[in-house]
């Protein structure tokens, strides 16, 4: 009698949820945010439920509401570098953020009228950069969004991963006037390790944008690379 092998199964859920944390350290202009040095720090669960399965790919639909986003920004620093008509130097920390915190230097040289109807000339250097943070409290959802893992018959199985959703905070980021509410969109990619075949443990990066669209005075965005780690559980 001929002999086949039993087919392996497949380490997959039909819904899953699971409870995860996010953090990245740094921004930059990455792709379409101009606002730089922003941390975040984030902590959310997800839903996750399973539209296609077969051997090559587990697709799913996957949302996540986060009722715990910080993001933090740098804040401005102003140095005043005088050499006329006395030496000094004047600094003082502003409470506004600053967009970048590359130090800008710029001198000065201007002349003002005195009562006694003499002049004095005022000369000397301006330096803004950053100084000091602080952290803003927000929300976020991302309900729109897709996971595809690969290799749904392993248990370690490489996936990618998308959403869409928004965030509003307690006050205006990363700009003063750039408004407190805020569109969001992130995609990447990471590996799932599964215990058993309803636990795992998932480690990924995302790139993760911040925009208002438009909708504020301002609008320089921010980009961070966001190091995600998630527990999921499921049937």
């Amino acid at each position: 009698w001929a002999q086949t092998s039993p087919e392996k199964p497949y380490y997959a859920r039909t819904n899953t949820f699971g409870v995860f944390t996010a953090y990245s350290g740094d921004s930059s202009h990455m792709l379409l945010g101009d606002a730089e040095n922003r941390k975040l720090l984030e902590f959310g669960v997800s839903y996750s439920r399973k539209l296609l399965l077969n051997h090559v790919v587990n697709w799913q639909y996957n949302g996540e509401l986060l009722p715990v986003a910080l993001e933090s920004d740098p804040l401005e620093h102003y140095a005043n570098q005088q050499t006329s008509p006395t030496v000094g130097t004047y600094t003082v920390n502003e409470s506004s953020p600053a967009l970048t915190c590359a130090p800008v230097t710029a001198a000065y040289d201007f002349t003002l009228p005195n009562q006694n109807g003499t002049t004095t000339t005022y000369t000397g250097t301006e330096t803004i950069s950053c100084s000091g943070r602080r952290w803003t409290v927000g929300e976020a959802m991302s309900p729109v969004g897709f996971q595809w893992n690969f290799r749904p018959q392993h248990k370690t199985q490489p996936f990618l991963i998308g959403n869409g959703g928004y965030m509003y905070s307690t006050r205006a980021i990363p700009m003063v006037g750039s408004g407190s509410f805020n569109f969001t969109f992130d995609f990447g990619a990471g590996i799932e390790l599964y215990r058993s075949k309803t636990r795992s443990v998932r480690a990924e990066y995302r790139y993760h944008h911040i925009s208002n669209h438009g909708t504020a005075n301002d609008n320089p965005g921010i980009d961070n690379g966001l190091i995600q780690v998630t527990y999921a559980f499921g049937r």
